[in-house]
């Protein structure tokens, strides 16, 4: 299995810019691909997580993970897609739980990228960069619902732009652990990579990029004083990696089955329920995407109901 390239930079005096001051540093190293392996939490200094290519470059040895190179292009594959529409710009596909968005380490093969290359053909070539043709958005590998891609130029950078201005309805359900204090409310922080796990993100004091999600409980679960599980509806306003699991864990309501950001089991009632059910992933879907066409400017909205686990969970957790 291969396993990162470490490279150091020391760093004796520094100004300006971190990703600046690295790519001089590192001459193999493009400033692009510096801020890269920054956004992956790839970069650290004394063992912390330094994430933000902007912040002042201060001297000290820093410590740069490269990971093995990725295969130049994805290749097809005629993998199942539940497409919900599609015309000459973009697609909009009801992505399953457990398919990863674009190739990446552990994920080579069998990705949303994979299947839209099959499905689309030539016309997706290129489209957003060789490794994410027509990737706009992600979701999680294990949440299910509603993703956009590009198929032309024009689209995709439509589109980024959509995404940029949040202009963009996005609503997920989720079914946590218990429910958030108050049931209703805005969640408003930074998030960037944990110190103590590059792998995962959390909500942090200083540093990071600002996350906000609104919540709304719609259904609790047991007792109404001290739910066992609820039902919440989120909505986006912006869209950092892991931005729902990591606010609703930072309100002590984390998404059942979880692996990651759980944080402790469930009521025994309601992991009785999660094993009957059949769910093997955090129960969240991407349920509501509402955008204008970048091209024709026509309003489109797609909503998918959670897929059979989640809806399974409910019906049980139900009779709580």
């Amino acid at each position: 299995m291969a396993t990162d390239d470490i490279v150091e930079a020391t760093l004796l005096v520094a100004e300006g810019r971190l990703d600046r001051a690295l790519a001089d540093a590192l001459p193999d190293l493009s400033r692009a691909r510096i801020q890269a392996l920054m956004s992956e939490g790839a970069v650290t200094r004394a063992g912390l997580v330094m994430d933000d290519p902007s912040a002042k470059a201060e001297p000290g040895r820093y410590r740069l993970a490269i990971p093995p190179p990725a295969p130049a292009e994805p290749k097809g594959e005629n993998l199942a897609l539940a497409v919900l529409y599609e015309d000459a710009d973009l697609i909009v596909i009801d992505k399953l739980a457990g398919m990863s968005a674009h190739p990446a380490p552990g994920s080579r093969a069998g990705t949303l990228v994979n299947a839209l290359i099959h499905h689309c053909g030539a016309s997706l070539s290129g489209i957003g960069g060789v490794a994410r043709p027509g990737i706009v958005h992600r979701l999680d590998k294990l949440t299910s619902g509603v993703m956009v891609a590009a198929k032309t130029d024009l689209a995709h950078r439509g589109l980024s732009a959509l995404f940029a201005a949040h202009e963009i309805e996005r609503a997920y359900i989720a079914l946590t652990r218990g429910a958030p204090n108050p049931l209703r409310g805005t969640v408003s922080t930074r998030i960037g990579r944990s110190a103590r796990n590059r792998k995962k993100m959390a909500v942090l004091a200083t540093g990071g990029r600002e996350a906000v999600t609104h919540y709304a409980a719609t259904r609790l679960f047991g007792p109404t004083a001290a739910p066992l599980a609820g039902r919440l509806v989120c909505t986006l306003e912006t869209g950092r990696t892991h931005q729902i699991r990591v606010h609703l864990a930072h309100k002590g309501a984390p998404c059942l089955g979880d692996p990651v950001y759980g944080s402790g089991p469930p009521a025994p009632a309601v992991k009785q329920a999660i094993n009957e059910a059949g769910l093997h992933r955090q129960a969240l879907h991407a349920a509501v995407l509402a955008f204008r066409h970048p091209i024709t400017g026509d309003i489109l909205r797609f909503e998918t109901p959670p897929p059979a686990d989640m809806a399974a969970l409910e019906l049980l957790l139900g009779g709580l």
